[in-house]
């Protein structure tokens, strides 16, 4: 499964105005630890109807990327009613991303 990519043009309409939380990935094409996530990301995303997951090439796309000051790849940001709530960075195992991931969500959720 190849996973949804957004570009500085679409990060509003796809990322901060969507209705279900969103992981963004930064990543690059020269990015070892990228291309380690990418088949763990395409699975979370196949295996969570809840949670949209969508890449982002940083070297394509530097105005989001210095919006959200991302300065190491990979950089995982989560996103929930327009709003970073969570930043991870580097590689990890999906069981832990998963974890963080779930986490993130419950914390927020008695707030909203």
């Amino acid at each position: 499964m190849d996973l949804p990519i957004v570009t500085d043009d679409r990060f509003a309409a796809d990322v901060l105005e969507s209705e279900r939380p969103v992981l963004v990935d930064f990543w690059a094409a020269w990015c070892g630890p990228c291309r380690v996530m990418n088949p763990i990301l395409a699975d979370l995303a196949a295996d969570h109807d809840d949670l949209r997951v969508v890449k982002l090439d940083v070297d394509a796309n530097q105005e989001t990327v210095v919006r959200y000051g991302v300065l190491a790849m990979p950089t995982m940001m989560l996103f929930r009613d327009g709003e970073p709530i969570l930043r991870l960075v580097g590689s990890r195992p999906r069981k832990r991303l998963e974890s963080e991931l779930a986490q993130a969500l419950e914390q927020e959720a008695p707030g909203r």
